[in-house]
């Protein structure tokens, strides 16, 4: 029987009402700024009346923005990243609503410089509200309550890892109620520990019987016929199916149709950067970084005075890595191990938690990844972008190309301080093939706004991994 989860229509109304207070407060308080705290020069002051009937207008408009973009409703799997660049994105486009309204509205005059603040503070308390309410909608989650139940079709290593990774996060609101294959899941696997539900015929069933809105799908290419029967089964149920692609291609790939004379071609490999999008990557990479060195420039002179007060040696260590198009450059960080010993790096391999040639100003530096605050000298000179596939050794290179396929399609692009394996967790001694899974992803899925998420990530880790091991 299906059942009715009052979070998805308490948690979505309790986004509206923050949604509105923070646009109207953002709106008062611009107000207030510009005409009654003296901070933004005098002169009279217009009537409030006018502002906030503007008000009642612009909130209604945004929230229907808002509305537009799906993002009322539970925010199961959307980080907080992901949500500034959505609400920069709404705001923005509210901002050209609100202005495009003004111009042609002459009954009333509205300040220039109240909305450039009502954008920045629109923002601000908008992104703050939806960090309230994903706070509480995850803290319901971990109590149990509200949970969307779910079910998995597929027993292999893959379907144990989405097993594996639903189940250690608890605040995503899944609640996995079991698993339908061929036969059971083999010991030693942790999906082991799910119940076996039965073979993938008896799924419709289950799904009809017990009213589940969510199948989650991981099965191998050859038990795809078995998958279509399912699907087809479930015609005229409202439950909804995720896959989890078995093949590189399709996980990394953004398949487009164009059509040339009436023939349709499918476009499986494209360009990562048109001519503008490298101008605009450029552009912020140098903004950003030079920004944040002029910011950071303090901490880093700790940084360097607390190196050389712990071992002898420079400050920074240099290496030689490989970036775009294969050509290598000489990348910097802050030297976290004792002098001299890059010369055993070919047997440490990618990595070595707890390393004992790590000083302890070293294992701060990785720990909160502070070693790579250099590498914004990097991008500002060009060998690097702010995100993108982390650089390797040639050595690593070599051996890679040969036994990781797609490998070298990671050096279309540059490399980049930090990038979207390494936020997902993929660093260090992880797999390598997992790591490019992810680098190809960015690639052919490259937005501004993508790297804007990468960066907002990069900065939360900073401050909540418990260890750092070389990328």
């Amino acid at each position: 029987m299906r059942t009715h989860r009052r979070g998805d229509f308490v948690i979505p109304l309790i986004s509206v009402g923050t949604d509105a207070l923070a646009i109207e407060g953002a709106f008062l308080l611009a107000y207030w700024l510009r005409f009654r705290s003296g901070f933004a020069g005098g002169g009279p002051a217009p009537r409030i009346e006018g502002y906030l009937v503007g008000s009642i207008v612009i909130v209604v408009v945004w929230l229907m923005l808002f509305q537009s973009r799906r993002m009322y409703g539970a925010r199961r799997s959307v980080s907080l990243a992901d949500e500034f660049v959505s609400v920069v994105k709404v705001v923005s486009t509210g901002m050209l609503v609100v202005m495009s309204a003004a111009f042609f509205y002459r009954d009333f005059s509205y300040s220039r410089v109240v909305f450039g603040m009502l954008w920045f503070f629109a923002t601000v308390l908008l992104t703050c509200g939806r960090a309230a309410v994903q706070g509480i909608e995850r803290a319901l989650y971990r109590k149990g309550r509200h949970l969307q139940e779910a079910i998995l079709l597929g027993s292999d290593g893959r379907a144990s890892d989405v097993y594996a990774r639903l189940q250690g996060h608890p605040s995503f609101g899944f609640n996995i109620l079991g698993y339908f294959a061929d036969a059971p899941a083999r010991e030693g696997l942790p999906l082991a520990a799910a119940a076996y539900l039965g073979r993938l015929p008896d799924a419709p069933a289950f799904i009809r019987a017990r009213g589940t809105e969510l199948a989650f799908i991981a099965l191998r290419s050859e038990e795809h016929p078995a998958l279509f029967e399912v699907i087809a089964e479930c015609e005229g149920v409202n439950v909804e199916f995720m896959m989890v692609p078995d093949v590189l291609e399709i996980l990394t790939s953004r398949v487009q149709v164009r059509e040339l004379e009436g023939i349709p071609f499918l476009l499986v490999k494209g360009m990562p950067f048109t001519a503008w999008g490298r101008i605009l990557k450029r552009t912020f990479d140098v903004t950003v970084a030079s920004l944040a060195l002029l910011v950071l420039s303090p901490l880093m002179a700790l940084i360097a005075l607390a190196i050389r007060w712990e071992s002898r040696g420079g400050v920074l260590f240099a290496q030689r890595r490989v970036g775009l198009d294969g050509r290598e450059f000489t990348m910097l960080k802050f030297r976290s191990m004792r002098a001299g010993s890059e010369r055993f790096d070919d047997g440490a391999g990618l990595g070595i938690r707890n390393d004992p040639r790590r000083t302890r100003v070293g294992a701060f530096l990785r720990r909160t990844s502070l070693d790579e605050l250099p590498q914004l000298l990097n991008v500002i000179a060009g060998d690097m972008s702010l995100v993108g596939p982390r650089p390797e050794r040639t050595h690593f290179v070599e051996e890679f190309r040969r036994v990781v396929p797609k490998y070298l399609d990671r050096h279309r692009v540059k490399t980049g301080v930090t990038g979207w394996a390494q936020v997902n967790g993929l660093r260090g001694d992880t797999s390598i093939e997992e790591r490019i899974k992810y680098d190809l992803y960015y690639i052919e899925n490259w937005s501004l706004a993508f790297d804007v998420r990468i960066l907002l990530r990069t900065l939360r880790a900073a401050f909540t991994s418990r260890e750092s091991v070389e990328a």
